[in-house]
């Protein structure tokens, strides 16, 4: 009796370490049909994930997909909550095998190899987070995160990525991303994609940022200019 209980707890270990081999972030290049050189890049957060694909010379925003997802030995299920290339997805599960190293990954069926960027270290916001209010006047406005509306950002040690989608309409309400660093209460983006505006590529933007409650706070001016003050909280479903 020992012997199998200790065998199930070595199976649920190396389970939950191929698991965890998978946070951070990977990327990968290669050539669309016209030529074009085009990079997709995935962000692992503990329990959900986004994969999207941009030109790697302009930052052209492609299409981005991505949700909630479970490893089972090889077999990853992912649950789809936005999809610009197929909505009609949105809510659906899909289970593919996938082959995992310590610094590549490939998704079988697929002739894309993505290599390791980081391993969710050293960002001090690595994780999944929805936007759960705003200041305005000095007023703090909540926001329902189990709404259909979400607008979700995930992190890994190095590159982030925000979406605004919605999952009972399936739409997709647009995107961004890039690199980050957190230094002395400084939360920089580098952005390297934007769905609404690629004139944004290449632009960085410095917030302030704090952890509260588990609650991260970030204030400075948005892209357009304007002040914002964010509060996010960690996504745990």
């Amino acid at each position: 009796m020992k012997k199998i209980v200790f065998i199930l707890m070595l199976v649920t270990v190396c389970f939950v370490t191929k698991a965890q081999g998978l946070t951070g972030a990977w990327e990968t290049y290669y050539s669309s049909e016209k030529g074009d050189k085009l990079k997709s890049v995935i962000i692992f957060s503990e329990k959900h994930q986004v994969l999207t694909t941009f030109h790697a010379e302009t930052g052209e925003f492609i299409n981005t997909n991505g949700g909630s997802w479970q490893l089972n030995g090889n077999m990853m299920t992912e649950t789809i909550e936005f999809s610009t290339e197929k909505p009609e997805s949105v809510g659906q599960k899909i289970t593919f095998e996938i082959k995992l190293s310590d610094n590549n990954l490939q998704i079988i069926g697929d002739k894309h190899e993505y290599n390791r960027i980081d391993n969710g270290t050293p960002g001090k916001l690595e994780g999944a987070w929805l936007m759960s209010g705003r200041k305005r006047n000095d007023q703090i406005e909540n926001r329902d995160t189990s709404r259909p509306r979400k607008t979700m950002k995930i992190l890994s040690g190095s590159r982030f990525q925000w979406i605004a989608y919605n999952t009972e309409t399936k739409e997709f309400k647009g995107t961004g991303g890039g690199t980050f660093t957190t230094k002395n209460g400084k939360y920089t983006e580098n952005i390297k994609f934007f769905s609404k505006d690629n004139s944004r590529v290449g632009a960085s933007l410095e917030f302030n940022y704090e952890l509260v409650d588990g609650n991260w706070h970030h204030s400075g001016l948005s892209s357009k200019g304007q002040p914002i003050y964010e509060i996010w909280s960690t996504r745990k479903n």
